[in-house]
């Protein structure tokens, strides 16, 4: 591995103030699954839409039905080495952003602290009339009280607090109102057919014309609101390199590719620099 990392290694030591963009591939080491298969295509049917979400009660009761159980796995999360890792990185004075598309909370609870959730967060729950957030963990308590029947089901996680649990009747299912006004309650996550809050675009941006090259940790780069940060970076001239197992949509762009484990590879790069 030390071999195949001394690129790596010399390419930060060459750009020593990174924009770090994450992907789903830095948290299965912590028991979250992925979306996508090495050849970047999905792995199983498509996450629910944010038009699918709000237009259907019928689509809510499912949604909140499988995400009783899949919290079990997000909600008791660990960081895993790349986490661990980056925060490190961090620490030598080496990141100047870390942008990650996952949601699951796991860099911050690592110890990064220039981050930016650009999808959200699961861990909060966003009414989607009056606006208040509150913890996620607290909606499941209320959840499991009013559907105790399905709160003794298991079934194999999937990714971002979703499980697998299908060929049921969610009809029965109670979905709770919000407490303050009764509007509809939404993980605090930028579904797919949502937009990514343009706040959080524009921090990012920024953080990235100040960054001397961009590291892809982790991530495909399938879903555009990713891959357009490698795009601006390129524009720019600013080297990309990335840590990835299998194809990237910006395999074509980069100056760099490391094809491994990513958890292992950002571990070996902190040991070399460190």
């Amino acid at each position: 591995m030390n071999g195949t990392l001394s690129p790596l290694t010399e390419f930060v030591r060459r750009h020593p103030r990174l924009f770090v963009l994450t992907g789903a591939g830095c948290s299965t080491e912590s028991g979250i699954p992925d979306y996508r298969d090495a050849n970047g295509d999905w792995k199983r049917a498509a996450p629910v839409t944010f038009q699918a979400f709000m237009g259907s009660e019928a689509t809510r009761q499912r949604y909140w039905a499988r995400s009783l159980i899949g919290w079990r796995i997000m909600g008791q999360a660990r960081p895993g080495p790349a986490h661990h890792s980056l925060a490190r990185l961090e620490g030598l004075g080496h990141v100047r952003m870390l942008l990650t598309q996952n949601v699951d909370g796991l860099h911050e609870a690592a110890g990064s602290r220039a981050t930016i959730d650009l999808h959200g967060r699961i861990d909060t729950v966003r009414c989607m009339a009056c606006g208040r957030r509150s913890p996620r963990a607290k909606l499941q308590e209320v959840l499991m009280a009013r559907n105790p029947e399905w709160a003794q089901l298991s079934a194999r996680s999937a990714p971002d607090g979703d499980a697998d649990l299908d060929g049921r009747d969610f009809s029965g299912f109670v979905v709770p109102a919000c407490e303050v006004c009764g509007g509809t309650l939404k993980p605090d996550v930028v579904f797919f057919g949502e937009s990514v809050p343009p706040e959080r675009v524009a921090a990012a941006r920024a953080a990235l014309q100040e960054a001397d090259a961009l590291l892809v940790a982790g991530s495909s780069l399938m879903v555009y609101s990713g891959f357009r940060f490698v795009q601006a970076a390129v524009a720019a001239g600013t080297p990309v390199a990335a840590v990835n197992l299998g194809r990237t949509r910006a395999d074509d762009l980069l100056t760099l590719k490391v094809e491994a484990p990513v958890g292992q590879a950002l571990s070996g790069l902190v040991a070399q620099l460190a």
